[in-house]
């Protein structure tokens, strides 16, 4: 098997993997704020991250993969309070919708899911740790804010210089910070918001504390790989990188991965455009197997331009390879795990998990799987299942999956048999363009005809 390696967003260019512990690998991602319903954004984060877990435990890693819940934010309290219920009625709500999603989509569920209201007391101690190493200084509000200047590789993660992020635009004034970039540890207490008891008054953390306590406390002070999407690389994540290193006194994270945004007909998703969708909303219309086979077709750190269209050429892509192994779903055939199939897969994945370069190699096999017949096609159909199995895909009865893209199309045995007697009708009429429009129109749909001396067969393809 080929050697795994993956682009490391810190170095900015693909690198061997050397886990910490040879066999083991952690892994934390930065997960949800449970506000609302999650978005195809974090669709994405789920489908990218569970296919990467897959397949570093297919690789015989000892995975742990955290993933926190942000439970306490700005945004939460604003929603709470428009609601008119508790926050944590609201946050157990759409946390329940999140797993609901993720269900949908294939996921299986991280083995830890740290939520940030179960660590303040640990963030407390990590903020005065920073405060006693000179990193993080107390204002005069209350707030406690870190010391930008006092970390000199501020900046590293997004290829930017502090004086070049300080000419940003969108930089805030606040005349309580030693300087514009310095970003907030502790916020002071409000009237009427959630507070904890801390060293410099009732408050709460603020946003990027709680990823550096989390992961510190369920994968230590070092561990191999630290995820997210490409929005969070900066501030969040360099901001991480700047707690976590300053805290502990060395390297925390040895390889960042981020996932690239979601595109909508080729803009930015955003509410203010009105092309903004919740998972939810894309279940409405398509299967969850659906979204996830179109999700992997595109790399991980790429673009995903989102559109029906696409969605719709993933739905024919799936049923092609539902379609390959329905004849043999019965059959019992063991996976030639030494297959140049199984080589060209684990090369593709091992290759900064290259999804499209892997279902290539299924549809390759699915038409070797289409031309075989006997022990071979046994063989093959067990081994496209379990490559399938590794993405999250074909795990599911084919004959099912077929039933219901029958009744979805209107194709049911009997009017496809209609539409092949009104093709011979057309044929015996020397209406040759009918026949062929309406083999045509039958293979869009996934249905293959072949004319033979007995007379015309046909099986979905």
């Amino acid at each position: 098997m080929s050697a795994l390696q993956f682009y490391n967003s810190l170095s900015r260019k693909k690198e061997p993997f050397q886990p910490l512990v040879s066999g083991k690998i952690g892994l934390y991602v930065c997960g949800m704020t449970v506000y609302d319903y999650c978005h195809i954004g974090h669709a994405r984060v789920m489908v990218v991250f569970d296919t990467i877990a897959r397949h570093l435990r297919h690789s015989g890693y000892e995975l742990n993969y955290v993933r926190n819940i942000t439970d306490i934010d700005d945004k939460i309290i604003k929603r709470a309070r428009e609601n008119n219920e508790s926050i944590a009625t609201l946050t157990e709500r759409f946390i329940d919708a999140m797993h609901e999603d993720e269900q949908a989509l294939g996921c299986l569920l991280p083995d830890h899911e740290p939520r940030a209201t179960q660590y303040v007391s640990e963030m407390i101690e990590m903020i005065a740790t920073l405060i006693d190493k000179g990193h993080a200084y107390v204002g005069a509000q209350g707030d406690v804010y870190y010391a930008i200047d006092s970390f000199a590789s501020y900046g590293a993660l997004a290829n930017q210089k502090i004086s070049d992020l300080r000419a940003g635009e969108r930089i805030d004034v606040n005349e309580d910070k030693r300087d514009p970039l310095d970003f907030v540890l502790w916020k002071s207490a409000k009237p009427d918001e959630p507070s904890w008891t801390s060293p410099w008054g009732e408050g709460r953390p603020g946003w990027h504390i709680e990823c550096s306590v989390m992961s510190a406390h369920q994968l230590g002070t070092q561990f191999d790989i630290h995820g997210g999407g490409m929005d969070l690389k900066f501030p969040h994540h360099e901001c991480e990188i700047a707690q976590s290193d300053a805290a502990c006194g060395h390297k925390s994270v040895n390889y960042w991965i981020h996932n690239g945004f979601v595109q909508i007909d080729n803009e930015k998703m955003s509410k203010s455009l009105g092309n903004f969708f919740t998972v939810r909303d894309v279940l409405a219309q398509f299967d969850g197997e659906v979204i996830r086979y179109f999700m992997l077709a595109s790399h991980y750190r790429g673009p995903l331009n989102y559109s029906d269209a696409g969605l719709r050429e993933a739905q024919k892509g799936l049923s092609r390879l539902y379609a390959a192994i329905a004849p043999y779903a019965e059959q019992r055939g063991s996976l030639d795990a030494d297959s140049r199939y199984v080589a060209d897969f684990d090369a593709a994945m091992n290759d900064d998990f290259n999804t499209p370069k892997a279902l290539s190699v299924l549809f390759d096999l699915a038409r070797a799987l289409n031309k075989a017949t006997g022990d071979e096609a046994a063989i093959l159909t067990a081994t496209l299942r379990a490559l399938s199995s590794r993405l999250g895909l074909l795990t599911r009865d084919p004959a099912e999956v077929i039933k219901g893209k029958q009744q979805s199309d209107g194709l049911d045995a009997q009017t496809i048999e209609a539409r092949i007697a009104e093709r011979q009708q057309a044929k015996q009429a020397k209406d040759f363009a009918k026949a062929d429009a309406i083999r045509d129109a039958l293979a869009e749909q996934g249905v293959l005809i072949k004319d033979t001396p007995e007379g015309t067969e046909w099986r979905y393809q």
